[in-house]
């Protein structure tokens, strides 16, 4: 306004591409997880900018995603995805795209971007989701090809590893938030959400609130982390959140996956895996010692059982006991 005011009678102020670049932005902002905007992203949008009819497809997306009141790692995952394939459709509108479009668009990412099977499959999630769920379109879209998923083992620490890892972390913050990890079987965000009033020593129960699909469990309370974040507690004095930034607030996630990184690296440890290896190792150990899988379904908030199955997989219960026909030959 005072740049208009200065210039009134001199120039007239064209105002059009300055607001093109901020509805373009503002759309791009959900991407980002509140971060700065990288010289990239901006040169992207400055000479890549989505037609009008684009971007208002790629809001209603995102405005889906919040009505249904899907994670905010879903609304990033599924609008990075959707703008990819909108930036590459220029004037074209993306309504007026068919299913045999789409799989060509599959395709191109396998083959030209390097696309794994993984990420095929959050793309075609995406794409489903604005097609079925906000155009409507679902008998044309609901089987799109998906590749196969490679069968990987589950990275696991031994015990004797994770005990390693715990007595090299020097840090009691990093330490209280690592065995807290490894004790309650949670994932990286669950961890940075934890409360200081979620921990309940009178019934010795963790309360993890708004997991993973928004639901709520309760975890056993481990005694030995119970007197780590007592002491944690006096030292710290956390206020809302059990593991808090410098500056308040949640601790980040990627902080909590550094610290993590930092005491394998202390620990003598060279197993790739980030906080969700910590996760695997508590489910891990926990059918090992006998636990009833069908608890331990219920400390991860897994809906169906086959998910928890697969630690069978890792077990060693079932493979030490058997045993090899090497040792079984005369002699």
């Amino acid at each position: 306004m005072q740049i208009k005011d200065t210039l009134h009678g001199i120039a007239t102020l064209e105002a059009t591409p300055l607001k093109q670049y901020l509805e373009q932005r503002r759309a791009v902002q959900p991407m980002i997880n509140g971060e700065q905007l990288s010289k990239q992203r901006v040169q992207i949008i400055l000479e890549h900018p989505l037609s009008p009819e684009n971007l208002h497809a790629l809001t209603r997306l995102q405005a889906m995603i919040q009505l249904k009141g899907y994670s905010h790692n879903t609304l990033q995952s599924y609008s990075n995805e959707f703008h990819l394939l909108l930036r590459l459709l220029g004037r074209v509108y993306v309504s007026d795209l068919t299913k045999d479009h789409i799989q060509s668009y599959l395709l191109w990412l396998i083959q030209k971007k390097g696309y794994s099977e993984t990420h095929v499959h959050m793309a075609v999630n995406a794409l489903k989701f604005y097609f079925e769920q906000v155009e409507g379109r679902g008998r044309e879209f609901y089987d799109l090809p998906r590749p196969k998923k490679p069968s990987k083992l589950l990275q696991i620490l031994a015990e004797e590893e994770v005990v390693s890892l715990l007595m090299k972390t020097g840090n009691l913050k990093h330490r209280a938030l690592l065995m807290t990890s490894y004790s309650a079987g949670l994932r990286v965000r669950e961890l940075v959400n934890l409360k200081v009033l979620d921990i309940d020593s009178k019934r010795m129960m963790v309360h993890i609130r708004c997991g993973k699909g928004k639901k709520n469990r309760m975890v056993p309370l481990s005694r030995v982390l119970l007197q780590t974040l007592r002491a944690y507690f006096v030292a710290h004095r956390p206020k809302v959140y059990l593991f808090e930034g410098d500056r308040g607030g949640a601790y980040s996630t990627r902080s909590a996956q550094k610290v993590l990184h930092q005491a394998k690296r202390d620990a003598g440890i060279y197993k790739v895996g980030s906080i969700h290896s910590l996760r695997h190792s508590y489910a891990t150990h926990l059918l090992e010692g006998g636990t009833d899988i069908r608890y331990i379904q219920c400390f991860l908030g897994h809906n169906n059982l086959k998910t928890t199955m697969r630690y069978r997989q890792v077990s060693r219960v079932k493979v030490e006991s058997i045993g090899s026909p090497m040792d079984e030959l005369p002699w």
